[in-house]
């Protein structure tokens, strides 16, 4: 009978090991590295001295510049700009993801800079409005105006980018 043998308890070496390993494979925030590492101490539990101090580890790892908050915050709010959402769905993202207010500064800077330009290429990206084949039913119109909200445009915009006739995209503000 051949089993699975359990994973040995984390000491101090395999957490940092654990933690170093992680970083170097995703890009990550302080909050989301904790949860990783408070997860496996679950899993496997504590072998080392002392009690636990993932906080510790990660804060070590954050003034070594492995773990940038503010960095991590401008990345992921271009890469969520550049799939077409808007400013309150990138906004949830970043909460989500344990960024602080302070840390999103630069990357809300930077989102109010793209906003039309993200909505454009999520407009695109579906075909709705001026990328659509044939304007919109009103139940199809009710739809991709709900698209749009989900996707953190505000109701003027969204409004904008769905009435517009195919092939005419919309006057961008001034």
């Amino acid at each position: 009978m051949t089993g699975i043998r359990p994973r040995p308890p984390l000491d101090g070496d395999s957490l940092r090991d654990l933690a170093l390993r992680y970083v170097s494979r995703f890009a990550t925030s302080r909050a989301k590295l904790l949860a990783y590492l408070n997860r496996k101490l679950k899993e496997r539990g504590w072998d080392g001295e002392g009690p636990p101090a993932p906080e510790r580890l990660v804060e070590r790892l954050a003034e070594l510049r492995y773990v940038d908050d503010r960095s991590f915050a401008v990345m992921k709010s271009a890469a969520l700009t550049r799939r077409g959402y808007g400013a309150r769905r990138v906004a949830q993202t970043l909460r989500a993801d344990g960024i602080a207010d302070a840390d999103r500064e630069e990357a809300d800077t930077q989102l109010s800079n793209d906003s039309w330009d993200a909505a454009d290429r999520f407009a695109r990206r579906k075909r709705l409005g001026p990328y659509a084949a044939a304007p919109a039913d009103p139940k199809q119109r009710d739809k991709a105006l709900a698209a749009f909200l989900r996707a953190g445009h505000g109701f003027e915009t969204a409004r904008r980018w769905i009435d517009a006739a195919p092939g005419e995209p919309p006057e961008r503000d001034q």
